[in-house]
């Protein structure tokens, strides 16, 4: 099979709109949540979020552009932008480069916006533009377009899992043929009314006041997720084809797995069997043993339920080396990202074993029993990490590992 790696990375996050500021944010432990400042919060219970901040749109659009793309589009399109730039892919064949980008709830905006337009102004006003704009798909046509990408080009929607399969189905296209490169991750823009409220209506969400007591995995104080939004995007590439241009290499991607809970539509398996069976999957599809996963950068959400499965998946699919393993949370810096966390995600496991470092979770204060693993609290490890396994577990089920091997020169 064909080897693939991974030559390019771009990324729009409240810890940072490009990859230094992001690796910058995750070594010095910074907390991109904060207050909302997207709405007015006054009727609302949830006030706290990870937003983008200081990102100069008109850098990367024009003012028509910005004008006629959902913010999510928006977020793709400027982290595919970076990554173009990242991974120097001009003057490539673009018939073999393709774009998988995900989100878990697309255009909301667009979407929630669009009736006040229709019962205010009358059907005739709402615009040409709402179903692209609304479209989860047209994020990835975007970037194709902006790229010129004449491969496959497609979205996964797999909600909170969406960015990792995303990546995971390019990396197969990859090494099995279809593609040479290509475009991979995830982009979402749900800091907005409708979707904290939603989310708010379901008790997922955390109601502190307090940025440093608000997204704190595996902590036995947290008590929910915190919205967070952006995109991450990672240039996939087949290595003698990355060998030939003279491409810089981040990592290698080795190994995915998808699996199901086939249980409920938000609560996972009781037994961690669901989201063990894609961590499986993914040592099996690496062709390695599982006590050589050095690191996980867990889905860690935040919410009692969530940390404690993923516990017990790490023990159902590691046994005795889950125990061994450095795992840690990265939302505790950015918030949760949805359909977009995966990528980010996958980027900061990348740079992880670039840099030999494995990120905590920070604010961590009170230990779960529940949650008993090698969880990294608030001061990172300079460790020599080889393989990084990256997980993402969304609603209806889905669950998405990736493994990532340490890039070193051949």
């Amino acid at each position: 099979m064909r080897r693939v790696v991974i030559s390019g990375l771009g990324v729009v996050s409240p810890i940072g709109n490009n990859i230094n500021e992001l690796w910058e944010s995750i070594e010095n432990g910074y907390c991109g949540i904060d207050e909302i400042t997207a709405f007015d919060t006054t009727d609302f219970k949830v006030k706290l979020a990870g937003e983008v901040k200081n990102l100069d749109f008109e850098q990367y659009f024009t003012k028509r552009e910005l004008k006629f793309n959902d913010r999510f589009t928006q977020f793709a399109r400027i982290a595919s932008k970076q990554a173009y730039v990242d991974a120097n892919i001009e003057g490539i064949n673009k018939d073999n480069l393709g774009v998988i980008l995900s989100s878990g709830v697309g255009g909301l905006s667009t979407v929630s916006s669009t009736p006040d337009t229709l019962r205010e102004k009358g059907p005739s006003r709402v615009s040409p533009y709402f179903i692209p704009m609304a479209l989860i798909n047209l994020s990835a046509g975007s970037v194709a377009i902006d790229v010129g990408a004449k491969g496959h080009c497609s979205s996964v929607v797999t909600a909170c899992a969406a960015a990792s399969d995303a990546i995971g189905e390019a990396f197969w296209k990859i090494r099995n043929g279809a593609l040479d490169i290509a475009f991979a991750g995830g982009s979402e823009a749900s800091v907005i009314p409708i979707a904290i409220a939603g989310f708010s209506s379901m008790r997922a969400l955390c109601e502190s006041t307090d940025k440093n007591r608000a997204s704190i995995p595996f902590d036995k104080e947290r008590s929910g997720f915190v919205m967070g939004e952006g995109s991450g995007v990672l240039v996939l590439e087949e290595l003698e084809h990355a060998k030939k241009r003279g491409a810089k290499i981040y990592a290698e991607i080795v190994g995915y797995g998808s699996s199901c809970d086939a249980n409920h539509i938000t609560a996972p398996s009781t037994d961690g069997s669901g989201a063990g069976n894609a961590m499986l999957k993914a040592i099996k599809d690496a062709q390695i043993k599982g006590e050589d996963i050095d690191y996980i950068n867990a889905h860690g959400t935040s919410t009692p339920l969530n940390d404690k499965s993923e516990t017990l998946a790490i023990k159902y699919a590691f046994k005795e080396h889950a125990n061994d393993l450095l795992i840690s949370s990265t939302k505790s810096n950015t918030g949760h990202l949805l359909g977009a966390s995966g990528a980010i995600e996958a980027i900061i496991s990348v740079l992880a074993l670039k840099n030999s470092y494995v990120p905590p979770t920070i604010n961590h204060k009170v230990d779960d029993e529940e949650c008993d693993l090698n969880v990294v609290k608030n001061i990172g490890v300079k460790k020599n990490i080889k393989y990084a396994m990256s997980n993402s577990l969304g609603f209806g089920g889905h669950n998405a590992s990736l493994i990532f091997k340490k890039w070193e020169e051949e």
